[in-house]
């Protein structure tokens, strides 16, 4: 295994963290890899902390694209899902958190993704991301206290996860209100990504009631040609947690993946059925670990 490969793992991590979306985590990867290929490493002493360098510059310079794309995007833009073991920590690489992280700056963003999931030190995060110590330090701090503001730390038992994800997916699919309506907080609220490709609903839907009913909705009637009795649901591992991913007619349709209520109960449903954004859930294309 050369140097790069086996840090590879950890750059792609640290790219879909900033990035928030696993194609442009892998392109990141991949840049990463021709500057490594092409520079003088003689001086290099820290494979781990140069590359990290690299790979933070190429997802930041992405990243400031992607947002003046994004701001012209059709309905919510989502991070894009992927399919994830169980050595992944579901508090850093959710979608809950990755939806919080995109309202950070490009630099807090890097600077928290590096300090509180990576635990890098300042010196190395600073030259990451050419700012001095001092600056980065502040910027660690806003992050730290926006993320904390709207990601407070819930701990759900995975099984009991599991459980009101199986009950849900089984209440949906017969249409069953009073099922569903058991499983959702009260302020409860269901984001849908299609991109402007497929139908999705383009603002988020807020309230058990509303939430209830529109998932009720969806599930009789057929799905970009697909009729529900033709579509196949599998609980899979999205982004940390059990999650669920639709197929039909030779390809995946859409995936649901859950927020948790610290009572256990459901508080956000992300939906992604833009087409360009479930390929890390197709079989056989899946991105490499995203595992620290």
């Amino acid at each position: 295994m050369t140097v790069f490969d086996e840090h590879r793992r950890l750059l792609f991590a640290i790219a879909y963290r900033i990035l928030g979306t696993a194609g442009d985590a892998e392109d990141a990867v991949q840049d990463t890899w021709l500057k490594w290929s092409a520079a003088d490493r003689t001086n290099v002493a820290d494979p781990r902390a140069y590359l990290a360098r690299m790979v933070t510059h190429q997802a930041m310079d992405q990243l400031r694209s992607a947002r003046r794309r994004r701001e012209t995007y059709i309905g919510p833009w989502l991070p894009e899902p992927i399919l994830t073991t169980g050595d992944v920590d579901a508090d850093d690489i959710s979608l809950a958190m990755l939806v919080v992280l995109e309202t950070l700056s490009p630099l807090e963003r890097a600077v928290f993704v590096l300090k509180e999931i990576f635990d890098f030190p300042y010196p190395e995060i600073a030259a990451a991301v050419d700012r001095t110590e001092p600056a980065v330090r502040q910027a660690a701090h806003r992050a730290r206290e926006h993320v904390r503001a709207r990601r407070p730390r819930f701990h759900t038992d995975r099984r009991h996860q599991r459980d009101v994800t199986e009950r849900f997916l089984a209440a949906a699919s017969g249409g069953d209100l009073n099922g569903l309506l058991e499983l959702l907080a009260p302020d409860v609220t269901l984001w849908t990504d299609g991109g402007g490709k497929v139908r999705h609903a383009r603002r988020p839907v807020v309230g058990a009631e509303r939430v209830a009913a529109w998932m009720a909705g969806v599930s009789r009637v057929p799905y970009e040609g697909v009729a529900p009795a033709d579509m196949r649901a599998d609980l899979v591992d999205l982004n940390g947690s059990p999650g669920i991913v639709f197929t039909g007619a030779g390809r995946v349709i859409s995936t649901l993946s859950f927020d948790f209520a610290d009572d256990g109960r459901i508080r956000g449903i992300y939906t992604m059925a833009n087409p360009d954004k479930l390929r890390a859930v197709t079989p056989g294309t899946t991105p490499p670990s995203a595992g620290r």
